[in-house]
Order: structure tokens, then C-alpha cells, then sequence
């Protein structure tokens, strides 16, 4: 059983990982062969097109895949242990107090029928044997640091007193409540306004660095996790691409679809013209092309990118990865190609 928290690097570490789920047209290849690894502290930024396998990966980690999806091959280590194959009540301990998950709609971890008080109460004595008054402390303490407003009110509001961006707050905070190893993030600010979405983002850096919690921000907006994420992964067709230090991808991408994401933002296109775009659409996931699925999409593509490519280093950055038989091999490249 998985119970002590160890200070060896890396706390999370995904290895070879396949998602796969079974449909009436086929199987369909969601996440594949997909690894990394991330650190206690670090925030690691998981981009890409919708489709492109982000949520999925977040839910294999948690071991949230139900049928008709199953994880094929691969390990999901929790400080060594694999929770792959994992018997649900043994992960079912584990999710909330060492690996916790902050939806999109944050009324997927609320009831609506329920007071806040008794749902993160509820939380709280899942994992830990502590009185009702305990709880209630603990509860009160997390939604102080979200930085939610009159805390001590919201607790006795229920969910549809509260705005869209509080609600996010106190999914947050039921998500914190046992300072979690692992903290997955899938899009929590999507439908929020900037002023809250800039707020919330403060508030997950400070505690990733004040707690030692390890985090997975999965957007598909590069200019979120651009201020907030160290290291930056980036996804298409179930794939990684490309690889790094978030500076480093940002400052100079290797792989053209990483270039052309960074292109489309409206920050590097002028007033008044039209946005950079990326040609084409992403592939039919039942009938991905033979070799670089982003092929057909690539003015630099050619008879050699008919085969996979591994993930491969930038000769001047060993941290920097790109699977690309053709990558922009420079800074000086991927601008000349803006």
C-alpha cells in the first residue's frame, strides 16, 4: 500500500501510457505511448487542439477511465508505486489525499443539493479521523486560501448562491484539502472571466510552491500556462510533440505545430489582419495517417515523415523534445518561418 510521502524526485512519472477506447467504428487511440515526469513544486502545462488526448491523459492518472475506454500498456507511478490495475477502493483512497483533479465545470465535484460546509466536511473525514469541528477548520482553512471572499459565509451557501468563479474556488479548495502530491487541472478557468482566471492562477502557483504539490495544467490555451507552467508538454493526436522547459518551447518551438499555436495567438498577429492559422484539421483519431499524424497539416512534411518519430533532443537543449523528422532546429528558423 502506497502511504509514505517521499522527498526522491520525480513524485509522478508516466511511462509509455495507452488510453484506448472500443466504439462501434473501431478503436479508438486516444492517448499514446505517452510519458513524462514531473516533480514536487513544478507546474508542468499540457497543450493542445481539443481532441487531442489532454483530458484523457488527466483521467488515466487519476484511474478515472471507465468502459468502453480502458489503459492498455503503460505505468502511472506515484512516487514509484504503479496505480495502474489498482483495485478501485485502493485508488479510491488515494485520489483526494495523494492525487486530486479540478474540473472544467466545478459542479462535477459539487452537489447541488448540498451545503458547501457539509460537502468539504464530507471531504475531509473521507481520509482523515478528525471530529466534525476539525473538519469544519479544515474546510474553512482551504477556502481561506483560494482567496475566496467572507469564507466563513459561503460555507453555509450551497452551490447556486455562489457565482461561476467562487464555485472554481471551492472546487479548488476541496482539491487542497489534504495537500495532495499530485494536483491535475483540467481547463478549471475555461469559463471564467480574466480578472477571476488571473486570480485563480496566482492562487494555484503559490500554493504548488508553498505545499510542494505537483501540478498538471491542462489547457489548450498556450498564453495561460505560458506565466504559470515550468515545464510545457505539448499534444496532438493522443501524442506528445513536443517537450521542455516552458521557455524554451515558448521562445523556440521545434515542432511546427507547436510553431503554428504560437503563431494563431492573437498577442503575435497585428490589429486588423486576419489571425495566423493552422491549415487543415486534425485527423480522423479510427484513421490516423501511416507515420506523422500531423503531416498533412505541415509545409515541411515529406516522404521521410511516413514514419513515427521518436522523441528526439534539440542538439543545444538535451531537455528540449520534439518528435519531428524535420524540426525548426533553431530560434532563427522557427521566426524565418513565421
Amino acid at each position: 500500500m502506497l502511504d509514505e510521502r517521499t522527498s526522491a524526485a520525480p513524485v509522478l512519472e508516466v511511462r509509455d501510457l495507452t488510453t484506448r477506447f472500443t466504439t462501434n467504428d473501431g478503436e479508438l487511440p486516444a492517448v499514446e505511448s505517452l510519458s513524462l515526469r514531473l516533480e514536487r513544486g513544478r507546474v508542468l502545462g499540457l497543450v493542445g487542439e481539443s481532441g487531442s488526448g489532454k483530458s484523457v491523459t488527466g483521467y488515466s492518472i487519476m484511474g478515472l477511465i471507465d468502459r468502453p475506454g480502458r489503459i492498455v500498456s503503460g505505468e502511472v507511478l506515484l512516487d514509484g508505486y504503479d496505480l495502474v490495475g489498482l483495485p478501485e477502493r485502493e485508488l479510491r483512497s488515494l485520489r483526494g489525499r495523494r492525487l486530486a483533479m479540478i474540473f472544467q465545470d466545478p459542479m462535477m465535484t459539487l452537489n447541488p443539493v448540498l451545503r458547501i460546509d457539509f460537502q468539504m466536511i464530507e471531504a475531509v473525514r473521507a481520509h482523515a479521523r478528525v471530529s466534525h469541528r476539525k473538519a469544519r477548520s479544515r474546510a474553512l482553512e482551504a477556502l481561506e486560501m483560494t482567496g475566496i471572499a467572507d469564507p466563513l459565509r459561503r460555507l453555509s451557501n450551497y452551490p447556486h448562491q455562489l457565482s461561476g468563479g467562487m464555485r472554481q474556488r471551492v472546487a479548488i479548495a476541496i482539491a487542497l484539502l489534504h495537500r495532495p502530491d499530485v494536483l491535475i487541472a483540467d481547463e478549471p478557468t475555461t469559463a471564467l472571466d480574466v480578472t477571476i482566471q488571473s486570480q485563480i492562477l496566482a492562487e494555484v502557483q503559490r500554493l504548488a510552491a508553498e505545499f510542494g504539490t505537483a501540478v498538471i495544467w491542462i489547457t489548450h490555451d498556450l498564453s495561460v500556462v505560458s506565466g504559470l507552467a515550468d515545464e510545457l508538454a505539448v499534444m496532438y493526436a493522443g501524442r506528445i510533440v513536443e517537450q521542455g522547459p516552458v521557455g524554451d518551447v515558448i521562445g523556440a518551438p521545434r515542432h511546427p505545430y507547436t510553431d503554428g499555436l504560437i503563431k494563431s495567438l492573437p498577442s503575435n498577429n497585428p490589429r486588423g489582419v486576419p489571425l495566423a492559422q493552422i491549415p487543415g484539421m486534425t485527423p480522423n483519431m479510427f484513421e490516423l495517417p501511416q507515420g506523422c499524424s500531423f503531416m498533412a497539416r505541415c509545409h515541411r512534411a515529406n516522404q521521410t515523415c511516413r514514419r513515427i518519430p521518436a522523441l528526439t533532443p534539440s542538439s543545444t537543449a538535451l531537455h528540449h523534445l520534439a518528435r519531428c523528422v524535420h524540426p525548426l532546429d533553431s530560434q532563427l528558423d522557427a521566426q524565418a518561418l513565421r
